[in-house]
């Protein structure tokens, strides 16, 4: 494989799960990070990192509406519950694991 083929297959990959993630908006972020340890927010910030180290300037929001599909206002608006004390605790219980 060459390495042009390796980059247009991670987007691919990238772009599969960006869209898996907007299609799933009863999955929560609360959810994600508790069963693997990231969620949109880290995705997003993952790839406005991305973009630093290579001298492309995107801010926050826009970083998060690519991985959202739409702005992160709305879609907590639309979909995100408030977090239950099972979901709270079991987060807190990770983080410890991670600090």
């Amino acid at each position: 494989m060459s390495a042009d083929q390796k980059t247009e297959l991670e987007a691919a990959a990238f772009r599969r799960l960006v869209a898996h993630l907007q299609e799933r908006t009863d999955v929560q972020n609360i959810d994600l990070m508790n069963l693997a340890g990231f969620c949109r927010n880290c995705l997003s910030r993952w790839y406005g990192e991305e973009a630093e180290t290579m001298g492309v300037d995107i801010s926050k929001d826009a970083a998060r509406e690519i991985v959202y599909g739409m702005p992160y206002s709305d879609w907590k608006a639309k979909y995100q519950t408030e977090a239950t004390e099972a979901q709270k605790a079991a987060f807190n219980a990770a983080s410890k694991d991670h600090g």
